[in-house]
């Protein structure tokens, strides 16, 4: 079997055949980040003209409450409304950083389009994101590596206070313990006027949990592209 490695500025623009045929496609995910979790995974096989996110697009309500809440159910609605197949949250719940899942089944039928995205914790709109790639028509085995995305639908204050629904400014939670509670920063300036989808600029944090600007540790959750190793296997 071929073995075809894709970097994460080109996954997106390979051009590789398309499928004409069902294909049964085995899947593993990685986090690569150094102290951030992901929240339950879409992946989503689909025809060409359906998209989970496109950069440089107003993100939809879908995406919005999937990147600041981790809400993935009204994303599966618009797959398979357009009559593709989904894999919802193949590692039963959150992944937390250097985790893997492996052996994800799916038989991608007539589709010709694969995407999948979770959203980055502790963070206030960032999702990893794989776009339309085009599942290949020769059998072997491709990586790809993806980046964190900013859904452009919040700013990133950086606070943690329970907030996870579409319009509540904040993060949901800091899964592993390890940051700020009860909205301790003050809340870094987001000065960005993007409001597009876009690559994620990162995280600044601080070294206080119980004060400074935000409410993310610099030594944790900081990262910088690519954040997620996926492994696809056509059959």
């Amino acid at each position: 079997m071929a073995h075809k490695l894709l970097p994460a500025g080109a996954l997106l623009t390979a051009a590789l055949p398309l499928i004409g045929h069902s294909a049964e496609l085995d899947i593993s995910i990685t986090n690569l980040t150094h102290g951030n979790h992901f929240t339950p995974v879409l992946i989503a096989a689909h025809g060409a003209d359906v998209h989970l996110f496109q950069s440089g697009e107003m993100a939809t309500a879908a995406l919005q409450k999937m990147a600041e809440g981790g809400a993935i159910d009204e994303l599966v609605t618009q797959v398979e409304g357009a009559g593709g197949a989904t894999v919802q949250n193949p590692a039963a719940g959150l992944m937390a950083a250097g985790s893997s899942v492996s052996g994800v089944l799916m038989n991608s039928g007539s589709q010709t389009h694969l995407s999948l995205v979770a959203m980055v914790l502790p963070t206030n709109d960032a999702f990893i994101g794989l776009d339309a790639w085009p599942i290949p028509t020769e059998a072997g085995t491709y990586t790809l590596y993806l980046n964190a995305y900013d859904a452009g639908t919040e700013a990133n204050d950086e606070i943690i206070n329970g907030a996870g629904a579409p319009g509540q400014p904040g993060i949901p939670a800091a899964p592993g313990g390890n940051g700020g509670s009860n909205g301790n920063g003050t809340g870094v300036a987001d000065g960005s006027g993007n409001d597009k989808v876009h690559i994620h600029p990162g995280v600044l944090g601080d070294t206080d949990p119980n004060g400074g600007t935000s409410d993310l540790d610099s030594r944790i959750h900081r990262w910088l592209n690519p954040v997620a190793r996926v492994v696809v296997t056509v059959k």
